[in-house]
């Protein structure tokens, strides 16, 4: 009995140490093989392919974050921005709305750049307009959405870098969310580092025995923490794409009463499919009778905020940061969604 005893201790323990998101993904695989075999499979599919996607920014991410962390540049990254306020928050905006990366995509990104230092305002900024649109979908959206909805949609992304970036500097400088990363990221990637003198950065840091261990030891858990929470997230939106039918969304958003904006945002937050299927979805709303306003808000909140999204956010943030990054969302959502109702 003592035995059985300590081996049902054993086991227990080992079963503890186990990585919880890890053991969720494989308990869901094998409950989708017994009882929806065919989705699961599709499931690992798409999940396989979205990580193929994203592996080229995931590895420059991981690499670029480790290797500044292992040469001390780091401390110059996070010196470069000290102080640029404002000016840098409208950089970020900018090219946050330029750049090719989706919700789920630009986590590598934020993480990295929030590991070297980088103030949480500009990267703030990039993180709320990256999401909404890059070159890839403002072409597929201007098909059947029409140029003008493209370009308010550009704008609309920028707007929201700027309202999310502004506001988070503003809230720094009155002493909040400070050390925005969780504990296990931050110690992957250094947290927010003390500058440095110049003399201190060993570029050709793999010269040096002790800087090229650092450098590989940072990539292993970057890498393997960005990767558990990227498949977790993709594996829902696979679930999302099936079992979620464009036509239950639109029954619901094809009117254009006074709620319709914020109707938009509440559903497409948590409904929203990616950037790429939710084009066809809102042209189909907007021939139903779908406001643009609405489009707009719609396609804004749920490409920032979807729940694959979400919870890779969830994963790499402080709950305060969490909630004001949502907040963020939501209110910049409604504003260019009435903006853009306006003007349509």
């Amino acid at each position: 009995m003592t035995t059985l005893v300590l081996s049902v201790s054993d086991a227990a323990r080992r079963l503890a140490r186990l990585d919880r998101v890890w053991l969720l993904l494989a308990l869901g695989f094998a409950a989708g093989l017994a009882l929806l075999p065919g989705q699961a499979w599709r499931s690992l599919g798409f999940v396989a392919e979205s990580l193929l996607h994203v592996s080229p920014y995931l590895a420059l991410a991981v690499a670029v974050a480790a290797g500044t962390s292992a040469s001390g540049a780091d401390k110059l990254v996070a010196h470069a921005f000290r102080g640029r306020g404002l000016g840098a928050v409208a950089v970020a905006a900018l090219f946050g709305a330029l750049s090719p990366f989706c919700s789920c995509g630009v986590i590598p990104v934020i993480a990295a750049l929030l590991a070297m230092g980088v103030p949480l305002a500009p990267v703030m900024a990039f993180w709320l307009a990256s999401p909404i649109m890059d070159p890839e979908i403002f072409v597929l959206t201007a098909g059947p959405l029409g140029l003008g909805f493209a370009v308010a949609k550009t704008f609309a992304a920028v707007f929201m870098g700027l309202l999310g970036g502004g506001a988070t500097w503003l809230l720094m400088r009155l002493g909040g969310l400070r050390e925005p990363l969780r504990a296990e990221i931050a110690g992957c990637g250094g947290g927010a580092p003390k500058l440095a003198d110049p003399a201190e950065v060993r570029w050709r840091f793999w010269r040096e025995p002790a800087r090229r261990q650092r450098f590989w030891r940072q990539c292993l858990a970057t890498a393997a923490f960005l990767g558990k929470w990227l498949t977790l997230a993709f594996a829902l939106e696979s679930l999302m794409l099936a079992y979620v039918p464009a036509e239950a969304v639109g029954a619901v958003l094809g009117g254009d009463g006074p709620l319709a904006v914020p109707l938009a945002v509440a559903i497409g937050m948590p409904a929203y499919l990616n950037g790429y299927a939710a084009i066809p979805v809102v042209a189909g709303l907007m021939e139903l009778g779908m406001q643009p306003g609405a489009a707009m808000a719609f396609m804004a909140a749920g490409g920032v905020s979807s729940i694959p999204a979400a919870i890779a956010v969830y994963a790499l943030v402080k709950p305060p940061v969490f909630l004001w990054y949502l907040a963020l969302a939501v209110l910049g959502a409604l504003l260019v969604g009435y903006g853009y109702g306006l003007i349509a």
